[in-house]
C-alpha cells in the first residue's frame, strides 16, 4: 500500500477500496508504538536512535515499527551520513493521528470534544 498526496478535503466517491485502504491506515495506526512514533514524527524529523529514546521502545523494535511505515508510504526516508532519517511527509496523516490523540484526551477527561 502506498498512499498518493490528497487533492481534495474529501473523495468524489467512496469504493471499497477507499475503506480498505482506510482500513489498512488505521490498523497501522492501532499499535501504540508505531502511533507514538508517528506523533513524534509529526513534531519533526529524526532518527532511529533518537525516536527510540522518545518513544520509550528498544532500537529494533523501533526499526521494525518504521520498516512497516516506510513500506506502507506513511513515512519517508533520506539519508544524512550514515543515518537514515524518518519524515512524516503527510498532513492528512498528522492531522489523523492528532484527532486520535485529542480523542483520546476527551475519552480520558471527560471533557467534550471540540466541534
Amino acid at each position: 500500500m502506498h498512499l498518493s498526496p490528497a487533492q481534495g478535503s474529501q473523495p468524489r466517491e467512496v469504493g471499497t477500496e477507499h475503506f480498505l485502504v482506510a482500513a489498512e491506515v488505521l490498523g497501522l495506526l492501532a499499535d501504540r508504538t508505531r502511533l507514538a512514533l508517528l506523533h513524534v514524527l509529526a513534531a519533526s524529523e529524526a532518527d532511529v536512535t533518537s525516536l527510540a529514546e522518545a518513544v520509550g521502545a528498544a532500537r529494533p523494535a523501533v526499526s521494525q515499527h518504521l520498516a512497516r511505515l516506510r513500506m506502507s508510504g506513511l513515512v519517508t526516508t533520506r539519508k544524512e551520513g550514515r543515518r537514515v532519517i524518518y519524515t512524516l511527509p503527510d498532513g492528512h496523516l498528522r492531522r489523523v493521528v492528532a484527532e486520535a490523540l485529542e480523542l483520546a484526551d476527551h475519552r480520558l477527561t471527560g471533557r467534550a470534544p471540540h466541534a
